[in-house]
């Protein structure tokens, strides 16, 4: 197998602070693969046998409850690492990964995973800051849904989104990947039908534009107001 050239993580945060040559030993204990959009990375509970950089395109992150319900967790984008089961002391993966668009993912085995972050401190580091980050988020998220009404729900949401990968266009802020109406509902524990209603009167009113699974905030800052101060537009 050809060896990974080195541009492929050179310039993510992740691998900052590296040497090129560490850079390169790095990558070749990796290797690369493509998943078609809407296949599976991993599956919750299943055994963490690897730990994976999202090189391009967008992952989902979803789990199901032990009712069968599904949530969107969390997107994953370029240049982050995910499926880092052993960095939480596990030995499965807390939840499924599934490609929204067609991806390129670094793999590296998991039996690796205590080296590397033992070789390469800056690594380990930016690692376990990137998971204790996402435990934050995942707090506020319960917090969120236990407490928030559905539309400041659903404007978190849409927030975090097109802060995590906004791309300005002429007519605002686009999502930068394909999500659905079934999508976000499963982000924000409500029902398509509850999401339909709220993201129709919202474009009515000029705050978003959207399409076939396509999102744009057109005005942020009803959406913020909207995020903190539920019935005010």
């Amino acid at each position: 197998m050809a060896a990974l050239d080195r541009s492929l993580i050179s310039q993510l945060p992740l691998f900052q602070g590296m040497t090129a040559e560490e850079q390169s030993e790095i990558l070749r204990s990796a290797r690369s693969s493509r998943y078609a959009k809407e296949s599976a990375i991993f599956e919750q509970e299943t055994e963490a046998h690897s730990f994976f950089v999202l090189i391009s395109g967008h992952i989902r992150v979803v789990r199901t409850t032990p009712d069968g319900q599904q949530v969107i967790a969390r997107y994953i984008s370029e240049g982050e690492i995910f499926g880092v089961a052993a960095a939480l002391g596990r030995t499965t993966y807390p939840a499924s990964a599934l490609a929204a668009v067609d991806c390129v993912v670094l793999t590296w085995p998991n039996a690796l995973w205590a080296e590397m972050a033992r070789r390469f401190p800056a690594f380990g580091a930016t690692t376990y800051r990137t998971v204790g980050t996402r435990l934050q988020e995942t707090q506020t998220r319960v917090v969120e849904m236990s407490t928030e009404q559905v539309e400041q729900r659903i404007a978190h949401a849409l927030l975090r989104l097109a802060n995590q990968t906004g791309r300005k266009t002429e007519s605002g802020i686009e999502i930068d990947f394909p999500i659905s109406r079934q999508d976000i509902a499963e982000m924000t524990g409500t029902t398509l039908h509850t999401v339909s209603r709220v993201l129709s009167r919202w474009e009515d009113i000029g705050i978003i534009a959207s399409g076939r699974q396509k999102v744009t905030v057109k005005d942020a800052h009803r959406l913020v107001v909207l995020a903190e101060n539920p019935g005010k537009h």
